[in-house]
């Protein structure tokens, strides 16, 4: 009996009839985007830093984030140092200059990333395969993933 059903999954398997298993979704993924920041586009670290991405850990257990991108469709990219994002906890990437906390972390940019008019956010782990991407038009200021 194992014989001809480990024979049948066989045949089942070289005709592609199986499906692929899902993939995962990522404990950690992108919650909100603020793309525009409020007030005039001026390039002041206030106006950077009112733009950013939050992420969430939606898991019980703490992830360590090292080596983790976020980049945005041109390709500008923020790699995580060492960070501990834990459990049901939230950080954002803010893109200007500051002084890293548990509650925010800093790209240092000296311009925006995130376009008004529309753009993609991709959450990459260390092998740069996505975790998570969430897209937005220019409609509002901000969206939820």
């Amino acid at each position: 009996m194992k014989r001809i059903l480990a024979t049948g999954t066989a045949a089942v398997a070289a005709l592609g009839l199986m499906a692929a298993p899902a993939e995962a979704a990522s404990a950690v993924q992108i919650y909100r985007v603020y793309f525009d920041s409020p007030g005039r586009d001026t390039g002041s670290n206030t106006s950077l830093n009112g733009e950013w991405v939050q992420l969430r850990n939606t898991g019980r257990t703490a992830r360590q984030l090292r080596g983790y991108r976020l980049r945005d469709r041109t390709g500008y990219t923020y790699v995580f140092g060492s960070y501990v994002l834990r459990g049901k906890a939230t950080v954002k990437v803010r893109t200007g200059k500051g002084r890293n906390t548990t509650a925010n972390r800093y790209w240092n940019r000296r311009w925006y990333v995130w376009n008004n008019t529309g753009d993609t956010a991709y959450l990459q782990y260390p092998n740069k395969r996505n975790a998570d991407i969430c897209s937005w038009t220019a409609k509002g200021d901000w969206k939820y993933c």
